[in-house]
């Protein structure tokens, strides 16, 4: 080639690389200009994205959070767990052509996202996680090609899922489990033929579940649970021979399982429990020797346990309790060299125990109570050397305790009561280090009990056996919460020990043969809110220390020998409640004030000497004694005085009542054109003279606020289901006076629909607003709703309840104050991830259902979250918010589901408090719940340690704003 040749190629070459170079710097500026717009639209409190900026560096490379490839492309936009909130308004940022993954999880996007998201994204996006956010609106649509992950899971995604998403032919992930959708799992979801783990639980979805899910063969995991899926479990998921985890828990799935579950021979967790399953477990559920994990429990399975459960050799965890299973326990589960957790509570299982049980076995949680069991208690359950809970009660076990569980170190929790056990407790049994929790009550035990060395013990209950000996030494238990003596044969005196209980709560030494005097100090157990010494031989009188417990709320002395008068500022506990002092030898006149203003007459019966001025029936008058004075014309000025100021106060309460009895106005009938006929309901009279009823009836079509002429807003609110009956007028009156429950004014309804009109708090509802609270606020927020709560459940007759406790319901006004809106609407516009278990199983919202819907509050205030998805590899559970919390806690993992606004390091105290008392309200057993009382107390003891003047003047105002309000009321 000539010279000339080369000169004429150059200014090609010159020109390919400018035209190279400059497409070089278009895509990098335009990059550039689309993560800084992204930027722009986003709150990021910590700084994380500091390094976005033209001042700092035009490589986007550099930039935190952001991947690029070897030709300085963007191809990786990893912001996760960053703390950023903010609306993702456009969806360019998701059009960077060579970006492949995005993950934006853990952080507090919320509105609903970019509707062509999925539409015109970058055309080799693979990886795309938006989970654990707020996110709202429906599920975008659309189609992605390349996708392999989608993670929308733990937001507030609503409405269906489409037909549509069976278009991502290429995903191997799909996660949107913990949202609101509703609707059907679409059959199209076998068009994904290379999908590998699917998840949709935790939201409201209902229907069958899709045949078609038999086509996916290549998945692994299938989860399912907390829906409202309804039918029988399609035999053609037997089909998927990849499976390794099936979990379908807490539907409404029937009819009998399927016995093509026993050909997924790759199943490793099997999780149907919380269902309504009936018939036999097909005996192809035992061939299936992969299997770690079983747990059908909660169903209405029926038959026994067969011997081929032998043939599960790498199953740790076999969950089959309450059902309606009967036979015997299976020798084949004492072979199990890897079994940890056996649990076949709560049904019609007869028979002894197996013999060699936990001999063979690594069991570390066996409970096998309620059950019809006899005979004795095996001697190899801890040869483990790791089992940490025995439950066996309400049995027919006999005989004595074994000697080997005198050794096990290991024991936590021990459960034993209601059986036929014998003999005396086993040495070294009262020495061990680690339990907590220890009931052998109600059975014939016997022996000497006076000494112990359990320094974790916080319950103990002895009661309802033959133990002859003086009280037990067991002042090493400094965590003791609960102690139950009653109805054995103890003697002696109430020893000074019992003083060294700063936690004790409940404390029951009735129906023995204690003597000797009731030691004052005892009132140095500030927490005591039962106290339980009856049926003794108690002697000397009643301390006048007593009047220093705090939050005593129960108080028995009957059946002893109590002489002299009752203090009487014994009626200044505020929280006593009831007091029985009856059958002693005591005189002089019931105190005026308190539980004694109220009492019945058989809790003070057998005192001979005892009067009243109250005219308590069954005791005598007292006599009135007039005394002269040198200084009588002192008291009459101030006698007078003090009436001049009765009558007063008096005269304002009584016009205030009778201005408010006039509040509660007629019930006014209406008929529109339409032939509908319209019921309202007024409990306001300046309501009902700002509008008109045709004004009140045009606003209920329109969904609009009412403004009256002064300007102020009522809102209309629809309840879907029509309610049959209010309560009492009178209530919902006294309910209006509560700071922190929302002013219901009217109600309006028809045949098929109900309107509740409230007060305008001009506030924004707790869902709104809870992202980024401090602690403080947060704080104050709980001690509102908790003021509330207790106000309802102790303060109206009768109690009034809640219902629903979820942050939609709860209105924080421009003063801060936290509102609880009573909706009355009913259990089906209730949210079901604040609904107590009782309250799904029984359809009824008591008290103690109201304190398990506050517990999940208290969790949503430390997580901002009202769902968790998380799973457990090692127990292929993935938790409700209450599980997770549980295995996190107890897992010392606070800091990864700890709200990020929250500085843990300064309240670490105070949040560890409050999910001590939020685990508590959420106990599955209503009866272990605290009361709303002790909830409260609780709450105010948080806030005390924070700031004790703040406290104590809040406390005294609050006080006095009850007082106040029982007068009004």
């Amino acid at each position: 080639m000539s010279t000339s040749d080369h000169h004429h190629h150059h200014p090609h070459l010159i020109t390919t690389f400018f035209f190279l170079f400059l497409n070089f710097f278009c895509l990098h500026a335009n990059e550039l200009e689309l993560l800084l717009s992204f930027k722009s639209s986003i709150q990021d409190p910590l700084k994380h994205l500091s390094s976005w900026s033209h001042s700092s560096t035009n490589d986007v490379c550099l930039w935190n959070g952001v991947v690029c490839n070897n030709f300085s492309r963007v191809v990786s936009l990893d912001l996760s767990g960053k703390n950023i909130s903010g609306q993702i308004l456009t969806s360019a940022t998701f059009r960077l052509p060579f970006l492949r993954t995005i993950n934006l999880s853990n952080n507090n996007f919320f509105g609903p996202i970019p509707h062509d998201i999925f539409i015109t994204p970058s055309p080799s996006l693979c990886y795309l996680n938006l989970s654990n956010n707020n996110f709202s609106g429906s599920i975008p649509r659309g189609f992605l090609q390349n996708l392999y992950t989608l993670d929308l899971s733990n937001n507030m995604f609503s409405g269906e899922i489409h037909k549509d998403i069976g278009f991502f032919l290429n995903l191997r992930v799909l996660d949107l489990g913990g949202n609101v959708l509703t609707g059907h799992v679409p059959a199209s979801l076998g068009n994904i033929s290379k999908l590998e783990f699917l998840t949709l639980a935790s939201n409201q979805l209902t229907g069958g579940i899709p045949v078609e899910l038999g086509l996916m063969k290549n998945l692994k995991w299938i989860y399912l649970g907390y829906n409202n899926l309804s039918g029988e479990i399609p035999y053609q998921i037997g089909g998927l021979s990849s499976l390794n985890h099936l979990d379908l828990v807490y539907n409404n799935l029937s009819g009998p399982i399927p016995p093509s579950l026993g050909d997924l021979k790759n199943l490793e967790y099997m999780f149907l429990y919380q269902n309504k399953l009936s018939g036999q477990i097909p005996p192809s559920i035992f061939t299936i020797r992969s299997l770690i994990s079983l747990d059908f429990s909660d169903n209405s399975l029926s038959g026994e346990i067969p011997e081929l459960v032998a043939q599960l050799q790498r199953l740790e965890v076999l969950h089959l309790f309450s059902n309606n299973l009967t036979g015997k326990i299976p020798r084949g589960v004492t072979s199990l060299p890897r079994l940890q957790v056996l649990q076949l509570w709560s049904n019609k299982i007869s028979g002894e125990i197996p013999a060699n049980l936990g001999k063979y076995n690594n069991l570390t949680v066996l409970d096998l109570s309620t059950n019809n069991l006899t005979g004795k208690l095996p001697h190899t359950l801890c040869d483990s050397g790791h089992l940490t809970k025995l439950i066996l009660f309400s049995n027919a076990l006999d005989n004595a305790i074994p000697p080997s569980l005198g050794q096990c170190e290991s024991l936590e929790r021990v459960r034993l009561q209601n059986n036929g056990l014998s003999g005396e407790l086993p040495k070294g049994f009262t020495e061990l280090q680690h339990v907590n929790f220890l009931d052998l009550s109600n059975n014939n035990l016997i022996g000497n009990i006076s000494s112990w060395d359990m320094p974790q013990l916080e319950m103990l209950n002895l009661s309802k056996n033959n133990f002859s000996c003086e009280l037990p030494n067991l002042s090493k238990s400094k965590k003791l919460k609960k102690l139950d003596l009653s109805r054995n044969r103890i003697s002696g005196v109430v020893s000074l020990r019992f003083m060294t209980f700063p936690e004790l709560m409940d404390l029951d030494l009735s129906e023995n043969e204690i003597t000797g005097v009731v030691p004052s100090e005892l009132s140095s157990c500030k927490n005591l809110v039962n106290l339980d010494l009856s049926h003794n031989n108690l002697t000397g009188e009643i301390p006048s220390s007593f009047s220093e417990f705090s939050v005593l709320s129960d108080l028995d002395l009957s059946c002893n020998q109590l002489s002299g008068e009752i203090p009487k500022n014994l009626g200044n506990i505020e929280s006593l409640v009831q007091v029985n002092i009856s059958h002693n030898l005591l005189h002089g006149s019931l105190p005026l004030n308190g539980a004694f203003l109220a009492i019945n007459a058989t809790a003070v019966a057998g005192n001979n000497d005892l009067c009243s001025v109250n005219n308590v029936n069954g005791l005598r008058p007292c006599k009135l004694v007039r005394k002269r004075s040198t200084k009588s014309w002192w008291f009459v000025i101030t006698s007078t005085f003090i009436a001049f100021l009765v009558v007063l106060v008096s005269g304002f309460f009584i016009t205030l009542i009778f201005q408010k009895t006039n509040n509660v106005l007629e019930v006014k009938k209406v008929e529109q054109e339409d032939g509908t006929n319209w019921e309202i309901q007024f409990f306001d009279s300046r309501f009902m003279k700002s509008f008109t009823v045709n004004e009140i009836l045009s606003s209920l079509k329109e969904q609009n606020v009412l403004l009256d002429k002064n300007g102020v807003q009522f809102v209309v609110k629809e309840v879907k289901k029509k309610y049959d009956s209010l309560p009492d007028i009178s209530e919902i009156r006294k309910l209006s006076d509560h700071k922190n429950i929302l002013k219901l004014v009217a109600t309006c309804r028809s045949e098929k629909v109900s309107y509740l009109i409230h007060e305008d708090a001009q506030g924004k509802p707790l869902s709104q607003i809870l992202n980024g609270l401090s602690w403080e606020r947060r704080r104050k927020i709980m001690m509102g709703i908790a003021e509330a709560l207790w106000f309802l459940h102790c303060q109206c007759s009768p109690a009034v309840n809640a219902g629903d406790l979820s942050p939609e319901n709860i209105v924080v006004d421009v003063k801060d104050e936290p509102r609880l809106c009573l909706s009355l609407r009913g259990l089906l516009c209730m949210d079901a991830a604040y609904m107590a278990p009782e309250t799904r199983e029984h359809k009824e919202v008591t008290s103690k259902s109201d304190i398990y819907g506050f517990g999940i509050l208290l969790l949503h205030f430390l997580t901002n979250k009202n769902s968790f998805g998380d799973k457990d590899i090692e127990s292929g559970v993935n938790k409700s918010l209450v599980n997770w919390a549980r295995y996190s806690y107890s897992s010392s993992q606070l800091d990864t589901w700890i709200d990020s606004s929250i500085d843990t390091s300064v309240y670490q105290q105070e949040i560890v408090h409050v999910i001590n008392l939020a685990l508590t309200c959420t106990v599955i057993d209503p009866q272990e719940r605290p009361c709303t009382k002790n909830v409260l107390k609780a709450l105010e003891s948080i806030s005390s340690s924070s700031s004790p003047c703040t406290t104590y003047f809040s406390k005294i105002l609050s006080l006095a704003q009850q007082f106040w309000l029982c007068l009004i009321c």
